[in-house]
């Protein structure tokens, strides 16, 4: 094998290979012969089928094969010898056919740069924690307690105020005309509370048992059903039964009715799980911060043709996310020049951080278990609720799906590695402040 190399400029790698004809028509005669040991036709017995009719047969098929191998094999010797890392796949093009003539091909890629692990010896980095306030924890409990009412029917003819349950029946017309949807009976609504057409719950209040009403509603520009997105319609309304919430008071019997010992226990499993999310918060933001302080660090050349597929996938989100009306309020107003300019910059930090991180974990041995990966899924599939076996059932049938997750399990043990060794500084904060978007 013969290889030239053409092009050296940056990341950007060429390459002309030659594999003599003599090397291939060698790997082509013993091919055959292995296939006449094999292959049975009428007339001759196994394994003794003449060459030529071999080769008249065969001997096309075979060329391809061996050519086919032949540029996979020096492809893989040229990355060896070479020590090259190619960024993505490199795009390989045949020159000469290799049949009856020497193989050459080129190869040009991208390769992936050189990346120092930078010293973060005097790296420093403000830790915000909250400790969970009486106030909070108090505030859980009352979501508890709220969480578990109940309602009594009102047997006094009187009007629905502001919190009750109102059950009604309902008709709704634009038009003059019911639409689809719109007629339901013995519903239950909180008086002037969410869950409705904007405007709906609240129209009810002051209505008693055994009235009927007729309310106007105009329904959102972005309601889900698109036939009565913006349309204004009217509501006749019958009321049929009042009924007040009964919340339970916060004792023993709360803490018991959650399947605990009494309000004792139930206030510590609160309280611990508030502390958890709030130390969840307090990782993101050192994470952030270590990130940050990482792409400073990570001053080399990123590969353009990373940096190309990271804007596109970036920019396709963009635009989605636009079209549904869900564009960020930052982004409004600028022109896609510019737009684009920021998003291709983003892409070139997420680039950059990731070799980084990669080439971290790479030299500190950092590996993704199967087990961490079934955990992954199993915590994916717990999302979908009622669907969740289905989910579960989805990604056994098809096990390279679970890959998705190695990427995001990897940086997250690069990141708790690179935490246990850089200082923290702990800062006390509210529990506004930790819960606060640093972009905000």
């Amino acid at each position: 094998m013969q290889v030239t190399e053409t092009l050296s400029d940056g990341l950007k790698r060429g390459f002309t290979v030659v594999v003599p004809e003599p090397e291939l028509a060698a790997k082509r005669e013993k091919r055959l012969a292995e296939l006449s040991k094999t292959i049975q036709m009428p007339g001759f017995r196994p394994g003794k089928v003449p060459m030529n009719i071999v080769r008249k047969r065969y001997g096309e098929a075979v060329a391809a094969e061996i050519v086919e191998g032949a540029v996979n094999e020096a492809h893989s010797q040229l990355l060896s010898e070479r020590n090259l890392r190619p960024a993505m796949q490199p795009k390989l093009e045949i020159v000469k056919p290799g049949t009856e003539s020497d193989l050459e091909f080129t190869v040009e890629m991208e390769i992936l740069p050189e990346v120092t692990i930078p010293d973060l010896a005097d790296v420093s980095l403000s830790k915000p924690v909250a400790a969970v306030s009486d106030e909070k924890l108090d505030e859980a409990l009352k979501n508890i307690a709220e969480q578990r009412k109940s309602f009594a029917k009102v047997e006094e003819e009187r009007p629905a105020a502001a919190g009750e349950q109102l059950k009604v029946d309902f008709v709704g017309k634009i038009d003059g005309v019911a639409f689809e949807g719109g007629t339901a009976e013995d519903v239950a609504l909180v008086v002037a509370g969410p869950g409705f057409i904007p405007g709906f719950t609240e129209q009810v209040e002051g209505m008693k048992v055994g009235e009927t009403k007729i309310i106007t509603v105009t329904f959102p520009e972005d309601y889900g059903a698109k036939d009565l997105a913006g349309k204004t319609a009217e509501f006749e309304i019958t009321a049929k039964e009042l009924a007040v919430a009964e919340v339970p008071a916060i004792d023993d019997e709360l803490g018991k009715a959650v399947g605990l010992e009494g309000l004792e226990q139930l206030k510590e499993r609160v309280k611990e799980q508030i502390g958890n999310e709030y130390a969840g918060m307090t990782r993101s933001k050192l994470k952030r911060a270590l990130l940050d302080v990482l792409a400073d660090k990570a001053q080399f050349e990123a590969p353009v043709s990373l940096v190309d597929a990271e804007f596109d996938a970036i920019w396709g989100q963009v635009q989605a996310e636009k079209e549904a009306g869900e564009q960020d309020p930052e982004d409004a107003g600028k022109d896609e020049e510019t737009l684009k300019a920021e998003y291709k910059a983003i892409a070139d930090r997420r680039v950059r951080l990731g070799l980084l991180v990669a080439e971290i974990g790479r030299a500190n041995d950092v590996q993704v278990t199967d087990q961490e990966l079934q955990r992954a899924m199993f915590n994916e599939a717990m999302r979908y609720g009622p669907q969740a076996m289905q989910v579960v059932e989805f990604f056994r049938k098809n096990p390279q799906q679970m890959e998705r997750f190695r990427g995001p399990i990897f940086e997250d043990k690069v990141i708790d590695h690179l935490l246990g060794s850089v200082k923290q500084d702990e800062v006390e904060v509210s529990a506004e402040e930790l819960a606060k978007d640093p972009e905000a």
